[in-house]
C-alpha cells in the first residue's frame, strides 16, 4: 500500500467541490488500505509535501492552480508522481481557448468562437469589433471566461443588448473571454478512462438534463435535483459510438493522460457532434459525472480511484 497524499481545497472558486471530491477519494483510499495524508492546498503545500514525503499525489483540486498545471509542475520539482494528466495537456485545457484552437487544428470539431484578452478591450479597442462577430455568430451567444470550470461564469447573451453584462460577468471570472456560437442540442459527457495498458476507452455517456433552466450553470451541475442525469445517455448505438470516438480523438488530441472528462453538443438539428472543451481533473462528488459513467461501466467508485491511482504509479 502508499502513502498518498489528496490534494483538495485551494483556493479557486470551486474550492468547495474541491473539498467534497477530495473526500470522497480519501475516504476511498483508505477503504483501498492505504495510508491517506488530506492536506488543503495552501502556501505550505511544498513546505508539506516535503515534510509528508508521500509515495504519490492524488489531485482533487478543481480550477485555478489545480487543473492549470500549477500543481502539477510543483510536483515534478519535488519528484512527486501524481494522478491525471501532465503540465501540457493541463495548460491547454484549462484555457478554453487554447483548448479549441488546439482541436480546430486537428480537424476536431468545436462551435466557432472569438476570444479577446482584458487588455484588447481596455486599450485597443476591441469593443468596436462586437457587432462583426455577433454578426457571424449570430445571437444567442454564450460568453464565457477562458480559464474557469463548472460552468462558472458562462451566461446566454440572447440579443446584442445582452453582450456588454455577459463581458463584464466573463471578465470578473478572467482576464481572457471568449464568445462562441450558441449551439442547441443535448449536452452530452464522455468520461474517458485509460485501461492497465494505458490505452483510452469512453465510458458510458452521462446527458445533463436541466429540470427548469434552459442553460447548464454552475449551480444547476452541483445541486442535487436541478439536474436529471441519463446514464447510459439514451442514444442509438452509431452515435453512441461516434460520440465516443469523437472524445477519445479530443482525448489524444490535447494530450490527456490517465482520466479525463470530455464535454460534447449533440445538435438538435441533424445528430452534428462538437465538442465543447475537456476537464482533467473531472469532479468526483455525489453529482459529478464521471463516477455516474464509471458506474454504468460496473466500475465502484472504489475501483475508480484504485484505477485512477494505479496508473498515476505504473506512469511513475
Amino acid at each position: 500500500m502508499s502513502r498518498v497524499a489528496v490534494l483538495m481545497g485551494g483556493r479557486s472558486l470551486e474550492r468547495q467541490v474541491s473539498l467534497k471530491s477530495g473526500a470522497r477519494a480519501e475516504d476511498a483510499l483508505e477503504r483501498l488500505g492505504h495510508e491517506v495524508l488530506p492536506i488543503d492546498a495552501g502556501p505550505d503545500l511544498v513546505e508539506r509535501l516535503s515534510t509528508l514525503a508521500p509515495d504519490v499525489a492524488f489531485i482533487a483540486l478543481h480550477g485555478r492552480d489545480g487543473e492549470d498545471g500549477t500543481v502539477q509542475e510543483l510536483l515534478d520539482v519535488l519528484g512527486i508522481p501524481y494522478t491525471g494528466s501532465r503540465v501540457s495537456a493541463c495548460i491547454s485545457c484549462a484555457d478554453k481557448v487554447l483548448a479549441k484552437h488546439v482541436l480546430r487544428d486537428r480537424g476536431i470539431p468545436t462551435p466557432d468562437w472569438h476570444a479577446f484578452s482584458e487588455t484588447a478591450f481596455r486599450e485597443l479597442g476591441a469593443a468596436q469589433a462586437l457587432p462583426a462577430i455577433e454578426e457571424r455568430l449570430a445571437f444567442p451567444l454564450v460568453v464565457k471566461p477562458a480559464g474557469q470550470g463548472s460552468a462558472l461564469g458562462i451566461k446566454f447573451a440572447r440579443t446584442a443588448a445582452d453582450v456588454p453584462m455577459a463581458l463584464v460577468s466573463a471578465f470578473s471570472y478572467d482576464r481572457k473571454v471568449l464568445l462562441e456560437r450558441y449551439v442547441p442540442g443535448r449536452d452530452l459527457a464522455v468520461s474517458v478512462l485509460e485501461d492497465a495498458d494505458g490505452e483510452p476507452r469512453a465510458l458510458p455517456i452521462v446527458e445533463a438534463v436541466p429540470n427548469e433552466e434552459d442553460f447548464y450553470d454552475f449551480e444547476a451541475r452541483y445541486e442535487i435535483g436541478r439536474t436529471r442525469f441519463v446514464c447510459p445517455a439514451e442514444l442509438d448505438d452509431e452515435l453512441t459510438g461516434r460520440a465516443s470516438e469523437l472524445a477519445v480523438a479530443a482525448y489524444r488530441a490535447l494530450g490527456c493522460e490517465g482520466f479525463a472528462r470530455i464535454d460534447l453538443m449533440l445538435h438538435a438539428d441533424g445528430g452534428e457532434l462538437d465538442v465543447l472543451e475537456a476537464n482533467v481533473v473531472p469532479g468526483l462528488t455525489e453529482t459529478s459525472l464521471l463516477p455516474q459513467a464509471a458506474e454504468a461501466a460496473g466500475i465502484s467508485f472504489d475501483a475508480l480511484i484504485a484505477r485512477v491511482l494505479e496508473l498515476a504509479l505504473n506512469r511513475a
